[in-house]
């Protein structure tokens, strides 16, 4: 299947009928920007995040874990510029009230408008376009001035106040608890700079118009790592990372005419340099799936001067306040990315057909299928044996019901690489049938080599 000829809407819903992503309280009717991760969901996330994880954390001498709270001290948010600057144009139709990005429209036509700049002048765009601007529910032109509309999710957690006036926040990134976790890290570990920070967790945003499935929602999550450097070495390490994470997106099975780079034209005002990479989503086109920014002292400096606690490095005397390189990358439009790159209709011989997902196997939510032939005469036993060997290392599921073939269907629709049938050879001989998902070729394997053969595979 060609990539242009896939459907959005197609790939959606599938993912809820196969047990990867449902909306969120759908019994209740759903709640705008939140979404479910089913069974098959779970794991794929799951593993999107181990090899992230791996890549970023695990494989790098000078990078290091974090898990900061979601509830910090609502000065950091101050210190951030969340509080003061973290907004978007908002405007309401008069007709239904139904709210808009002013500048996510305006770009709709060619015309930036970025967060730096005012209501005034975001209101001067808006006016110029009013007539090529639509409601998307009842088609009106008549919309009240655009005003900045706080992202930030309020919260009254530890807020024993009458009349709330000491709000806290649910996090809007996540990188901000590295920042306020820089001193310890380095009280703690006393690392040579360079060396980064990675996290991986949940923020939230107050997003207006939350749209494209899992692409803009109001709660999500991040993998993030901030990689401190001396003033002089940024650009050497942004370029670097750039090119390891680029790497890192082959590896996940994404093919590399589906991905771009994209440099920003209008940087915030704390980036020395920022760009994204980009994938081609099918009906959405090319947008972010992960951002790089040269952050500067910005951040550091910001929180040394709220907090009055110094957060420069001392090396070998030498104190000078990091600059920072930012890679942020969001789970859930990663996990839309690997779905609808591994996401196939196949023509088979004999008039047939089949769907299929081709995840790269160490991302699949199920690796192997244990299938017996047969429940009688001890297949099913002896199948289940394997299962429970296999189970702890490699993501394994068992399944009886059905001839072999709809079976094969099954795993095929959720992307599983290989099924493992037990038969009455197997008894006599003690191998079994490994067949592949893509090829669907099929190989004798004997037991006693068959978890170092998948191991191997995956």
């Amino acid at each position: 299947m060609n990539h242009a000829d896939k459907k959005m809407d197609t790939i959606i819903a599938y993912a809820k009928r196969k047990g990867f992503v449902f909306p969120s309280s759908e019994i209740y009717d759903g709640f705008a920007g939140a979404y479910d991760y089913g069974p098959h969901g779970v794991e794929l996330a799951k593993a999107i995040k181990a090899h992230w994880w791996k890549d970023v954390v695990l494989t790098k001498h000078n990078v290091y874990g974090l898990d900061a709270a979601i509830v910090m001290n609502p000065k950091v948010w101050v210190a951030s510029g969340h509080v003061g600057g973290f907004s978007d144009p908002l405007a309401d139709c008069k007709t239904c009230q139904t709210r808009i990005r002013v500048d996510k429209e305006l770009e709709k036509l060619g015309v930036t408008a970025d967060e730096k700049m005012s209501e005034e002048d975001i209101n001067k765009l808006f006016d110029e376009h009013r007539e090529t601007i639509t409601c998307h529910k009842c088609g009106s032109k008549d919309f009240t001035p655009a005003r900045a509309f706080n992202l930030l999710v309020q919260s009254n957690l530890g807020d024993f106040s009458t009349d709330g006036s000491n709000p806290v926040y649910l996090r809007g990134e996540t990188c901000q608890g590295i920042y306020v976790n820089f001193k310890n890290v380095v009280d703690s570990l006393h690392p040579k700079i360079p060396f980064g920070v990675g996290q991986i967790g949940k923020a939230f945003r107050n997003e207006i118009s939350p749209r494209q499935f899992l692409f803009r929602t109001r709660e999500f999550e991040q993998m993030e790592m901030q990689y401190f450097t001396r003033p002089n070495e940024d650009t050497a390490a942004y370029e670097v990372w750039k090119q390891d994470r680029w790497a890192s997106y082959i590896r996940m099975g994404i093919a590399e005419e589906n991905l771009r780079w994209n440099q920003h034209d209008n940087l915030v005002f704390y980036a020395a340099d920022a760009w994204d990479i980009e994938y081609k989503f099918p009906d959405y086109g090319f947008d972010e799936v992960e951002g790089f920014h040269m952050r500067t002292t910005y951040d550091l400096t910001q929180h040394s001067e709220h907090s009055g606690k110094d957060l420069s490095f001392n090396d070998n005397g030498e104190k000078f306040i990091p600059h920072v390189v930012e890679t942020s990358a969001g789970v859930g439009r990663l996990f839309t990315a690997v779905l609808a790159e591994a996401y196939d209709e196949e023509e088979l011989e004999g008039g047939d057909s089949r769907v299929v997902l081709r995840f790269a196997p160490h991302l699949a939510p199920v690796q192997v299928a244990i299938l017996p032939l047969m429940k009688k005469d001890g297949l099913a036993e002896a199948a289940q044996e394997i299962f429970a060997d296999l189970a702890g290392e490699i993501r394994t599921t068992y399944d009886e019901s059905g001839s072999v073939g709809k079976r094969y269907r099954r795993q095929d629709e959720i992307g599983t690489p290989f099924c493992v049938t037990y038969d009455y050879d197997s008894k006599e001989d003690g191998t079994v049938t490994v067949r592949d998902r893509d090829s669907m070729a099929q190989e004798r394997v004997a037991i006693k080599n068959l978890k170092r053969y998948l191991q191997d595979k995956m």
